[in-house]
């Protein structure tokens, strides 16, 4: 990058390429002013990795972050397919390797959030690490975890499941007319990751 001085880089993105999060990652990281990351929509996928080179990063009281694991497309054999895995689980450890620089959580527990697509409101990316406060905070008020919140696809989608799964007994006649739970679970696990 050329030029001086300390930058603010505005992020409001759903993400896309890791690669190309990764190139700008290294460019803002490489800069030797401070770098300001202000989120004012939400900063998914990819671009929480951009976001991650902050010297500090904000959030807008109404931002979002996720983090997942990375997503590909892949066509060919067993070998082929096993590639593509090998490949992904290499691209999600340097995706780890940004995330553990500024949170400084463990490499686990990074893991599991991305496993579970972690959905985080503002308060809750500042409690884990990945912002360090809030956009428009009022004077004196904390960026604290009484309104955070961490939002898990997999954990609702796995909870629901286990609700239907306990109120069902096959042995019990239906008391009521509606859609069979049957129909309920298959439809489920279509959306279960």
């Amino acid at each position: 990058m050329s030029g001086s001085g300390n930058i603010t880089v505005w992020i409001n993105s759903p993400g896309g390429d890791c690669v190309a999060a990764a190139q700008i990652y290294n460019m803002l990281m490489d800069y030797h002013g401070d770098v300001t990351v202000k989120i004012d929509g939400i900063a998914a996928s990819a671009a929480s990795v951009i976001a991650m080179a902050g010297t500090k990063v904000l959030m807008s009281p109404t931002a979002l972050m996720m983090i997942h694991n990375p997503l590909t497309v892949a066509i060919g054999d067993s070998e082929e397919m096993q590639k593509a895995i090998d490949m992904l689980s290499e691209v999600k450890e340097s995706i780890i390797n940004a995330y553990e620089i500024k949170t400084g959580l463990s490499r686990a527990k990074l893991s599991h959030l991305m496993d579970a697509e972690t959905w985080m409101n503002a308060k809750k990316a500042v409690e884990l690490g990945f912002a360090d406060g809030l956009l428009f905070k009022a004077d004196g008020e904390s960026a604290g975890a009484e309104d955070s919140f961490v939002f898990s696809r997999r954990a609702v989608t796995n909870s629901l499941m286990s609700k239907v799964k306990s109120h069902h007994t096959p042995s019990e006649p239906a008391k009521h007319a509606g859609t069979p739970i049957s129909e309920l679970e298959k439809r489920l696990a279509l959306i279960k990751p």
